[in-house]
């Protein structure tokens, strides 16, 4: 019976597949599988993994220790616990972002989520609710849907956690981060967050897993983190799909896939 089903289910997806052929998202190759890059885009992702600072997630190149923390770290403590990323942002990973936030391509985001639950796999663990940083409702009425929460909906569905998309709430519309300076990214999103009163049970006491594409200068999370300790979240661990790291250096420089860390737009 098992197999007559999958026979049916592979019958009626073959106009599908020779409608719509699966395609390496990197270079547009035919793969086997939707949703699998082909061999050379492969090659080219520079997933991020340990040795890493405990906080900040950057890693380094040579162990340093459990718990080491980087200058950054030290120098600059974030509002959030700890954060983490899948994959260094540039070349094949940046077209995914821009595929999955401007080219409709939300099929995409259960693909990258795994790629977050490897990285973010304590995270994971140790989280009560995940919630995705959201979009102002302007730009979520042009765009149609909130990236961070495609990504965040599919890490809930494949982890058990309970997904809560409205917790917070964007309440400043805020310029586009492309081509500000740090200092003026941190000044844009300034009390950008809220958690709305009827929602404050959702983060209240509880370990939160804050979500969202492509962590950039960290302005976006730093803002929204502050908003959710400020409503009384235990804590707050950031997980994102890509990172640009400092320096731009090894598979995933920026330069590789045509995109500067300042035409990002992590809003």
């Amino acid at each position: 019976m098992t197999a007559l089903r999958e026979l049916a289910r592979d019958a009626l997806a073959l106009p599908a597949k020779l409608l719509f052929p699966p395609a390496c998202p990197g270079c547009r190759r035919l793969v086997a599988v939707q949703g699998v890059l082909c061999g050379e885009c492969w090659r080219q992702v520079r997933f991020l993994d340990k040795p890493w600072c405990a906080v900040m997630g950057t890693p380094f190149t040579h162990d340093m220790g459990e718990g080491f923390l980087s200058a950054e770290a030290i120098a600059n403590p974030p509002p959030f616990d700890r954060a983490r990323a899948a994959v260094a942002y540039g070349g094949v990973a940046g077209r995914m972002v821009q595929l999955l936030k401007y080219g409709d391509r939300t099929d995409l985001a259960p693909w990258m989520a795994g790629w977050m639950m490897r990285a973010g796999a304590e995270l994971i663990a140790d989280a009560d609710v995940v919630v995705p940083v959201p979009l102002h409702w302007g730009r979520f009425f042009a765009r149609r849907f909130n990236q961070s929460a495609e990504l965040a909906r599919a890490i809930a569905e494949r982890s058990g956690r309970p997904f809560e998309p409205s917790a917070m709430k964007r309440v400043k519309k805020t310029r586009q981060q492309v081509g500000l300076a740090l200092s003026e990214r941190q000044e844009n999103v300034r009390a950008a967050f809220s958690v709305p009163a009827e929602h404050d049970i959702k983060v209240r006491g509880r370990r939160v897993l804050l979500v969202d594409d492509v962590y950039t200068t960290g302005a976006t999370v730093y803002a929204a983190a502050r908003a959710l300790k400020k409503s009384g979240a235990l804590s707050v661990d950031v997980l994102t799909f890509a990172r640009v790291l400092p320096g731009g250096s090894g598979q995933g420089d920026l330069k590789s896939g045509g995109f500067r860390a300042e035409e990002l737009d992590p809003i």
